[in-house]
């Protein structure tokens, strides 16, 4: 299945299982960015992204740990 920027919820599972050290009030939007492109699985154009999209995946990501 290939993500997109779009799949948010999908997104942060993701990252949750592969960085669960780190709290994700603390990732900075540049690094989130990366590590979102840098899942297996993601296949999108790293343009169609924007700081609406990244708060959408990080306030997901927080959510996931709850």
């Amino acid at each position: 299945m290939d993500l997109k920027w779009t799949d948010s919820l999908e997104i942060a599972i993701a990252l949750d299982e592969q960085h669960s050290e780190i709290d994700p009030l603390t990732v900075r939007f540049v690094d989130l960015s990366e590590w979102v492109q840098a899942l297996e699985g993601f296949a999108d154009d790293p343009a169609h992204c924007g700081e609406r999209i990244l708060e959408a995946i990080q306030m997901a990501w927080i959510e996931e740990r709850e």
